[in-house]
């Protein structure tokens, strides 16, 4: 393997990570810049180091951490949309437009994290330390925001960290590196779920989230493992190679390849995987479960694609995995649906919903697998996976986004906190009620294209597959090929899940409210929640949608040419 020095070419593929690596170092060293000085020995020089001493005001603004955050997620944004140029970086990373599309997916969800984290953890200024005079009420607010301070550049550390392993992960051509990079995201990831940890709710999550995705990794690493003792290389070509030189399926390989969709399984989560979603969702903070739900998501997904697709996807034929993905699939989205019913927390509302479209997703690399998928219907569901997993950083981040503001007063952790919203705030249930209304698939919003794509392509792969003497529905039920009932899974779950989304809307707009003060100004946030609801349209019906769409395709070409 070759690794460090870059060569420049090199360095060109990889520019948002590398911004993403010295904003890492950046946000270190700044917050600890000051005024220290050095003597040389026998003399009384003094040499400035900057680092020690007491801090500059600049350098020592409780603020200056996410800012940097913000600045450095858009940059790396920025040079993502407009890179143009791909290639191999070593021996275990490969830019293609398929990695560069889920960047621009993982740090648009970042940015989104990072604007209501402005919020959500407020830094301050003008803090002052608590007296013998207080009460012990106006002692603990002190100290409670003390904390909040203190804790800004750890909480970005750890973003810009998952930020890293996201996007090398989705660049990786070998199996460890792929391992690693996700570990790094994930680990970091179960420390911002716990990180309001003075709260029992955020601690209890954490743990749970931590010791299930330590054993899903467990049980990932040594299905690796495994792989690695069949085939003797854990490169994602070797592999592929090997799996099409096998004229049976090896057991170990078998084997090894379900331990992995276990461990992945957690990561989108997929039932029955996904218990401790639920609770990691209404545990961590609001922008963290929207990081969860969407980017997270995302990347349990490529890692998924990898193996399904590029390693044991057979030349012709079904694949072995298609009748585990079929049942897995059609589990998780009723499973996610039912639960989501009988939900009074919004946020596990939309955990639930969150396990739902992951249910989804299967059934289009279901559809994949059946075997009946011509080179342009496997092209058509591919495009509509990783065109959902996009929007979904549009409208399922802004529902989060809108209960960030919620967070602001404290509130967000019961559906009775959203009543009567629409008399307090109406723009931001306005857009609240959109995002339920994209979820939902209602067209022309973007969430109904990306399932419209989805229900289409499977809809693509099972025609013909029928009698074609229709006298008889019956016959024609029986005769039609299983891949048909996953589209049809996707739009009796959607219509079921029309239930909850709209519930939503109800206590919003018909009950009353607590009380009709509007929520605080978090002018930002609320920037944030308009702009999502604006996208929310427009990718929907104009012709953002169309722009989108053609950076997918290319992301789609990309993948399965190589």
């Amino acid at each position: 393997m070759s690794y460090l020095p870059l060569d420049t070419a090199e360095a060109e593929y990889i520019i948002p990570e590398l911004i993403m690596l010295a904003g890492l170092i950046a946000i270190i060293l700044i917050p600890n810049f000051g005024d220290a000085t050095f003597r040389i020995p026998l003399s009384r020089i003094k040499v400035p180091i900057l680092i020690g001493g007491n801090r500059f005001k600049l350098t020592s603004n409780p603020k200056l951490p996410n800012q940097v955050s913000l600045l450095i997620f858009s940059a790396a944004f920025f040079f993502g949309l407009i890179q143009t140029s791909y290639g191999n970086v070593g021996d275990t990373l490969e830019v293609t437009a398929f990695s560069r599309i889920f960047t621009l997916i993982f740090t648009a969800a970042l940015i989104l994290a990072t604007i209501a984290t402005t919020h959500r953890i407020p830094a301050r200024t003008n803090l002052k330390a608590p007296t013998d005079n207080d009460s012990e009420t106006i002692t603990t607010k002190k100290i409670d925001a003390l904390i909040d301070n203190r804790r800004q550049v750890d909480f970005h550390i750890i973003l810009i960290m998952v930020g890293l392993g996201m996007s090398l992960m989705s660049m990786a051509t070998h199996l460890f590196m792929l391992f690693v990079c996700i570990e790094l995201a994930s680990l970091s990831s179960y420390i911002l779920v716990a990180f309001h940890k003075e709260t029992k709710v955020g601690g209890e999550a954490g743990m749970k989230y931590f010791i299930v995705g330590s054993v899903a990794s467990a049980v990932g690493i040594y299905g690796m493992s495994l792989l690695y003792l069949w085939s003797g290389d854990l490169s994602l070509d070797a592999l592929s190679s090997k799996w099409m030189e096998s004229e049976t399926i090896d057991p170990i390989a078998g084997i090894a390849v379900g331990l992995m969709l276990v461990a992945f399984g957690f990561k989108v989560g997929a039932a029955p995987f996904h218990l401790a979603a639920p609770d990691a969702y209404s545990g961590a903070s609001s922008p963290v479960a929207g990081l969860l739900a969407t980017a997270s998501k995302a990347m349990g997904f490529v890692a998924l694609m990898r193996i399904l697709i590029t390693v044991t996807m057979p030349d012709s034929g079904e694949a072995f995995w298609f009748s585990t993905i079929a049942i897995i699939s059609i589990v998780t989205m009723t499973w996610g649906n039912l639960a989501a019913l009988t939900s009074t927390n919004p946020k596990r509302i939309l955990a639930y919903s969150s396990v739902a479209h992951a249910g989804y997703i299967l059934a289009g690399l279901a559809a994949i697998g059946s075997g009946l998928a011509s080179d342009e219907a496997m092209k058509l569901v591919l495009t509509a996976i990783i065109f959902h997993l996009a929007v979904l950083v549009v409208f399922k981040f802004g529902a989060f986004l809108v209960l960030s503001l919620l967070e602001t007063e404290g509130r967000s952790h019961e559906l009775e906190d959203l009543h009567g919203l629409a008399r307090r705030e109406p723009l931001i249930a306005g857009s609240m009620f959109l995002f339920m209304l994209s979820l939902a698939g209602v067209p022309p919003l973007s969430g109904f294209l990306s399932k419209f794509l989805m229900i289409n392509g499977i809809v693509n792969i099972s025609a013909g597959t029928g009698a074609s003497d229709v006298s008889s529905v019956m016959d024609w039920l029986i005769s039609v090929e299983p891949v048909f009932w996953l589209a049809f899974a996707i739009v009796l779950n959607s219509a079921l899940s029309m239930f909850y989304y709209l519930r939503i809307g109800l206590v919003m707009f018909f009950e009353e409210p607590e009380n009709t003060k509007p929520m605080k100004d978090a002018f930002s946030l609320r920037i944030a929640i308009v702009l999502c609801a604006l996208l929310t349209v427009i990718i929907g019906i104009g012709p953002l949608s169309d722009s989108l769409l053609q950076m997918v395709n290319d992301a789609v070409d990309s993948f399965i040419s190589n």
